[in-house]
């Protein structure tokens, strides 16, 4: 018998516990209230029914590294501290060959898949991208590609004259298997106005996961929350994805991603607390019902807020990562990657069962 944390609940939270017991989906309205309601701990241990509803106790990770060609953006996104400009101090653009040396550098054994995002650098065609890929998957033949935010790959048709479907075979033929989940930030035209988010807009973000969806691939999606937004642009955010998964069936796992302050000195006042960084992963997991996996990233919550994010709905803490980049130029204060071991320590530490996964989360290796 399901019964909540918190003895005296309200009506509104009655109704939305009997909805999530006999597994109806939540409206616009429900979510907003979630996140208006201080009772943390009802809206926490609904999330981990349902979670143990699809999961059981599993939560999975994955060896993997990741990979950044090019800091080198056109874009000016008011909370991104990663991108440069030509020719300013710190840019770069690597070449495959250059690549492939990072890579043999620093690899570990086990890495199944290599992470890869970047800059919008307009001074490479868009052969560079292809041909980026091509080294690494003829070097690394055995190491899936998941590459490219949705906003690059509009990027991309804009500096080729491709369309969507054209970019995507044409990485796909490259060694491209999945989509990476950035450039989602808020859903929202006007969010997007305000944050200068200098690139895909709503339409375009969604169209592009939409087409690799039809032509097989499975896909990440994200969430950037924490700045200007408010509740109800999350949840539409939510709902937005949530439509297109009902058409698609594409999405594999849900990414809520905690605003970082660009500053590592930004006091707590800067950053998202550990209550809404909670709040919103439970409620991701309530609201997302045909998403498999409501992902905890560390790189941006800590490692221990993301054990506790294991009993609030959370199944996913990502991988190794292997020298994070774009969270840490914002101000990221955790580690920018953990090892095999430490991911198996910390899913048991919140008395979990680790499994290691591939990119497609088929099972590799269960810690019992």
């Amino acid at each position: 018998m399901f019964t909540t944390a918190t003895t005296n609940i309200d009506r509104r939270m009655a109704e939305i516990v009997e909805k999530v017991k006999q597994g109806e989906r939540l409206t616009l309205e429900d979510g907003v209230y979630l996140y208006e309601s201080d009772d943390l701990l009802t809206i926490g241990q609904l999330a981990n029914e349902v979670n143990l509803r699809k999961n059981g106790k599993k939560v999975y990770f994955i060896e993997n590294m990741s990979l950044y060609f090019t800091n080198i953006c056109e874009s000016h996104c008011a909370f991104c501290n990663f991108r440069k400009d030509q020719g300013e101090e710190g840019s770069y653009t690597l070449s495959g060959e250059e690549m492939i040396a990072y890579v043999e550098q620093h690899i570990t054994p086990g890495v199944r898949e290599f992470h890869i995002v970047g800059g919008h650098n307009q001074h490479v065609p868009f052969q560079y991208y292809v041909d980026s890929l091509k080294a690494l998957n003829d070097r690394f033949p055995d190491i899936t590609l998941k590459a490219y935010t949705a906003a690059e790959i509009e990027f991309f048709t804009r500096i080729s004259g491709l369309s969507t479907k054209e970019v995507l075979t044409e990485l796909q033929k490259a060694g491209l298997k999945s989509l990476t989940g950035g450039g989602a930030e808020i859903l929202s035209d006007q969010y997007r106005e305000k944050m200068k988010v200098e690139k895909a807009n709503v339409d375009q973000y969604l169209d592009v996961h939409r087409t690799a969806h039809k032509l097989g691939m499975k896909t990440h999606t994200t969430m950037l929350y924490g700045s200007i937004e408010s509740h109800e642009d999350r949840i539409r955010h939510m709902i937005q994805i949530r439509e297109l998964q009902d058409e698609t069936g594409g999405f594999m796992v849900f990414i809520p991603l905690s605003m970082q302050p660009r500053n590592k000195n930004a006091g707590i006042m800067r950053r998202n607390s550990a209550y809404e960084d909670l709040k919103t992963i439970a409620i991701s997991r309530l609201m997302l019902d045909n998403i498999q996996h409501i992902k905890a990233y560390f790189i941006n919550i800590g490692v221990q807020l993301t054990q506790v994010a294991l009993t609030f709905g959370a199944s996913d803490v990502h991988g190794t990562i292997l020298k994070e980049q774009i969270s840490h130029a914002a101000g990221a204060l955790t580690p920018d990657g953990l090892t095999r071991k430490e991911l198996v320590w910390l899913v048991k530490g919140a008395g979990r069962i680790p499994v290691e996964r591939d990119t497609f989360y088929n099972e590799v290796q269960v810690y019992e």
